[in-house]
């Protein structure tokens, strides 16, 4: 039975993976139905604007399902299998949920639709769970069983989790950087350091993003509009600025889109109003330096459903964001140029002890163009969520 859930789960999180850019704030869960060694069905997490999804490659059927507005992965794979689910096993890349949300629980949807086996990767941490979509299934008759390429679920749902667990989204700092570990020259100029093929995969990290996050420094120097603009999206990151002083240009291409979110440390009324008319949302959130509270923030996006975050910021932000001790994970693009030891460094840092440098965890290289993409973790999503 073992080799066979490792065959069929990793399609549960292929179907995931369609769902990445569009669920938040509901996790992107894949769901596949396997019924005398045929993939009958097969869905993933719908956004709350509804959509089409095609049955996956394999299914008894290449159906057309018409999703429901924020439908989950389970209820999808259902309506493509139909009748074919009863005595099917369902491979699920997080327990079927067993509350009342926006849509009814998924795990009684399971025990209607008649089938006899759940397979779950994950148990899901949100407190309305909790191990209680499984126990319902279990109860009722149903075979269950969890942990099944767990590892591999937990990479793919670390952002939902992080906010489940820690309250918080999952915070990726992206940088592009020259091999002596430059950001920008003294003069603030850095477009472009990195070639074409790096900055369009920077795309498909925007489009993962729930909110792209940046300093007041960044936008008056780059004037950044920090969307996703190669492809369609359904929906673009929350772009969020941290402004102590409100110093955020009203004609900034950050406005060119809705979605704005200022957050400052010493409110202005004639600023707030100029952001608020340019169409910004502002939010003071000071610390007691007078300095925006950036853990507040992050606890605040997280209130606000995001799962995961990325900043796209310069050092001095980067600085801070380490030295609060809230980046997970740095995904720095490295070019094969040199810029000299007066442009700018990647975060600003004050250390005077080498034992108290930032040790990171190599998870991947790959050339990207001629780039190297480095993925570098400080937080492994295993210390806050084993379930």
């Amino acid at each position: 039975m073992n080799a066979i859930d490792h065959q069929y789960m990793p399609l549960a999180l292929q179907q995931a993976a369609l769902g990445q850019n569009s669920a938040s704030p509901n996790p992107s869960v894949g769901c596949v139905l396997v019924k005398e060694g045929v993939v009958v069905g097969a869905g993933f997490s719908q956004p709350s604007g509804g959509g089409v999804v095609k049955g996956a490659p394999g299914a008894h059927a290449e159906v057309m399902a018409l999703s429901v507005a924020g439908a989950h992965a389970e209820v999808m794979a259902l309506s493509v299998a139909g009748d074919l689910a009863r005595g099917a096993t369902a491979y699920v890349t997080l327990e079927p949920c067993s509350h009342h949300g926006r849509t009814p629980p998924c795990a009684d949807a399971l025990l209607k639709a008649g089938v006899v086996r759940v397979v779950a990767a994950l148990t899901d941490p949100n407190p309305l769970v909790a191990g209680q979509g499984l126990a319902r299934l279990a109860a009722a008759g149903v075979t269950v069983k969890s942990g099944v390429l767990h590892a591999d679920a937990l990479e793919h749902h670390k952002g939902f989790i992080s906010r489940m667990v820690r309250s918080r989204p999952w915070l990726t700092v992206k940088m592009g950087a020259s091999l002596d570990g430059r950001t920008a020259l003294a003069n603030g100029q850095s477009q472009w350091i990195t070639g074409p093929a790096a900055r369009s995969d920077v795309q498909k990290l925007r489009a993962r993003s729930c909110a792209m996050l940046t300093g007041v420094g960044t936008v008056l120097a780059d004037d950044p509009q920090l969307t996703v603009r190669e492809f369609a999206v359904g929906r673009q990151p929350l772009r969020v600025v941290v402004d102590s002083q409100l110093r955020t240009p009203p004609d900034a291409k950050l406005f060119n889109q809705p979605g704005v979110l200022i957050v400052g440390a010493q409110d202005n009324a004639a600023k707030r109003q100029a952001l608020e008319v340019a169409g910004a949302e502002v939010l003071i959130l000071a610390d007691a330096h007078g300095r925006v509270d950036l853990a507040a923030l992050l606890n605040e996006l997280g209130r606000r459903g995001c799962n995961q975050v990325t900043a796209e910021a310069g050092g001095t932000l980067v600085g801070a964001l380490f030295q609060a001790g809230l980046v997970d994970e740095m995904l720095l693009y490295q070019a094969p140029v040199l810029i000299g030891d007066t442009a700018k460094g990647m975060a600003t840092l004050d250390l005077t002890d080498l034992n108290h440098k930032l040790q990171a965890k190599v998870v991947e290289r790959r050339l990207v163009g001629d780039d190297l993409r480095v993925t570098l973790r400080f937080t492994d999503a295993g210390e806050f969520y084993v379930g």
